[in-house]
């Protein structure tokens, strides 16, 4: 490791901790040169994931693609960013539980309806009329019954 202050490649360890739930490790270290303090985190290192939309092509996920169609079904409803950060979290960690590295589209927006379902049932009404395309007032009408079931 390279320290940020005088550049000397050699340090040693003096705290470390699990941080973010256990997903990454918090390091003090210190410059046996310049005896300057810094802190780095360590993470695993995850597989990339890619999409095969319905088309047929296949793109790489894009976590802001995700955050922004949940957002936007969230849109003008009690539904806080914090909250929106939490739902794509949880929609990551299924997904890579799902899968070695291709997802469909077709999960991604299950996932996202079942997530939006427990939320905020006007969000995920939002977010299903776009996703199942409805054509019509029948088909909207149709998914409000099922949801009071």
């Amino acid at each position: 490791m390279k320290c940020p202050f005088c550049g000397h490649e050699e340090d040693k360890v003096v705290d470390s901790r699990s941080v973010k739930d256990g997903r990454a490790v918090r390091r003090r270290r210190e410059c046996l040169e310049c005896k300057e303090r810094y802190t780095t985190y360590e993470y695993i290192e995850k597989v990339s994931l890619t999409v095969a939309k319905s088309d047929g092509r296949v793109e790489p996920y894009e976590r802001a693609k995700l955050q922004s169609g949940i957002r936007v079904a969230c849109k003008k409803r009690p539904v806080e960013t914090k909250k929106i950060e939490a739902i794509v979290d949880e929609i990551e960690k299924q997904l890579h539980a799902l899968s070695r590295g291709e997802v469909s589209s077709q999960q991604i927006g299950e996932l996202v309806m079942e997530q939006l379902r427990i939320t905020d049932d006007v969000a995920y009404v939002r977010f299903a009329s776009v996703y199942r395309k409805f054509q019509d007032k029948t088909e909207f009408v149709a998914e409000l019954k099922r949801m009071l079931e």
